[in-house]
Parts: C-alpha cells; structure tokens; sequence
C-alpha cells in the first residue's frame, strides 16, 4: 500500500492536487522552491521538507510535478534533488510537461538507480485541480499506474494508460497543442466579433449553443468577456510548450502551420509582460 508520498512542485495545479491527497490521509511530505507555499500545506497538516532530497526520501510514492526549464535540472539531478534522495523500489510518479528527451532521460536515471518510473502528466486547470478533476496520462509499466490510482483517485477524474515509457509525454504534446489553438482561435473571434460591433457575452450565447461549444470555450470565453486573467493555466508555460512541440513535429518531419503562428503569439504575449498571467490574456495581444 502506497501510505508515504512525497510531493514536488507546490505550483498552480500542484498545491492543490496535494490538498486533496491530505483529504486521504496519505502522510503527505511536500517541497517547493518558495517556502510560503510549503508552510500553507504543512498549516492544512502536510510534513515541510527543505528539500526535494528529503520530500522523496523514505517515501513509497514520489509525485513530481516540476515544470521544464531552469528548476528541473537541480529538483531532480541536483545533490539535494529527487534522484539523490529516493530510495531503490520507490515509485516516481513524473507528473510535469516535459520535452521526450526529458523524460527519457529521467526513465533512463531511474531505471538505473532502479526506482520504479512512471511517465504521467497531468492535464487539467486549477479549477480542475481544486476539485479532483484532473486528467493522468501514464506511460510505462501497466501494474505501477494500476498501484497508484487510488492515490491518483483524490485529485484525478480519469487515468489514461496510452503506451511504452514516453507515450504519455507524446500525448500531452498533442493536449498541449489542441488547447493552446483553441484559446488563440477563441480570442481572434471575440476580438474579431467586438470590432464588428458585438459584445462579448453574445459572441459567447451564440458559440455555447452549437458545433463549436465546449467546456473550455466556455470557461476561458467568460474569463476573456470578464478580463480575469488570473492564472490557471500560465501563458508562459504555454509559451514553452508550444515550443517543445514544435520541436517534437520537427524530429518527426512534420510542419504544424498553425502552431508556429500561435507560439509567435504567446511570445508576443510574454515579452508584453503576460507571461504570469493565465494563457487567456492572448486576447490583450489582438486588442493592442
């Protein structure tokens, strides 16, 4: 039985996904890079660590929801990382958005250090977050998803087992790419239709109605109607993203068109200094 986790990365989908892992009375020790968000899980009953090493050390699951870029290498490879600390037999659950060469290098590190690797991102929003409502992709060993899905079960809806170690890394690539067009498409017709004379609540009555409805129209339309861009889904994640995708269409000899013209606008909504903001504040891009 899976009874001791560690948890890494107390970000914005992250915090909450260990609140409710507390609600099963896992004896749950956390790690973030900011101290204040581990004090706030410690006050809700959760064990602080002062450093990933001791989050994953002596734990029977390790969870890992650590974003690509300049925190990863030192959380997972550092002397006071991940790897250093988890013991032989234990689960690493990876549950970041990674490029291929990422997570294979980590599958590669564990298989040798002979930790049991599990490649499952996580796909969903904060609101998903909050209310145990996110998406697992897995990828790997079968029988290690299947050992973690009554833990996975406190902040997830839905378990996905897609393939062979990487797989799953592949899948949230398309994820990645279907979700950011969307939002991008979303915003283009708001602007589109505010300048013909529309408002944006309209727009939106017409939209929720037919072929093109959908939960994240809903939801990200109504935020962009509001101006609340207040982050789920942070613009720059999936500013980076979009890169790593293209990356991944690239090695496979394949051009995505819409895709490079999308992450020309998320970029355009990071250096306009969007970046923390959620990823619906492309719309403030088309409106400038």
């Amino acid at each position: 039985m899976l009874q001791k986790i560690g948890f890494i990365g107390l970000g914005t989908v992250g915090r909450h996904m260990a609140v409710n892992l507390l609600k099963g009375n896992y004896e749950l020790t956390v790690f973030d890079l900011e101290p204040t968000f581990v004090q706030d899980l410690a006050e809700l009953g959760g064990n602080a660590a002062g450093s990933a090493f001791e989050a994953a050390k002596g734990r029977d699951l390790v969870i890992a929801i650590v974003p690509e870029g300049d925190e990863l290498g030192p959380l997972f490879f550092g002397e006071n990382g991940i790897l250093a600390g988890i013991d032989p037999g234990t689960i690493l659950a990876d549950m970041g958005s990674h490029s291929l060469e990422t997570t294979m290098k980590l599958a590669e590190e564990c298989e040798r250090k002979k930790i049991h690797y599990l490649d499952a991102p996580v796909w969903g929003s904060k609101e998903h977050a909050v209310s145990g409502l996110m998406t697992i992709i897995t990828s790997g060993d079968p029988a290690l998803a299947g050992k973690c899905r009554e833990p996975f079960s406190f902040f997830g809806l839905n378990t996905i087992h897609v393939g062979k170690t990487g797989d799953a890394t592949k899948m949230k690539f398309i994820v990645n790419l279907v979700q950011a067009e969307l939002v991008q498409v979303l915003a283009e017709g708001l602007v589109f239709g505010e300048k013909m004379g529309f408002a944006a609540d309209k727009i939106l009555e017409v939209l929720d109605t037919r072929g093109v409805a959908s939960p994240l129209f809903h939801k990200k339309g109504r935020d962009m109607a509001r101006g609340d861009f207040s982050r789920s889904l942070a613009l720059k994640y999936v500013n980076d993203q979009l890169h790593i995708v293209m990356n991944a269409a690239r090695l496979v000899g394949l051009t995505l068109p819409a895709a490079e013209l999308a992450s020309k606008m998320y970029q355009s909504g990071v250096d306009a200094g969007y970046g923390e903001e959620d990823f619906c504040s492309i719309i403030k891009v088309l409106r400038k």
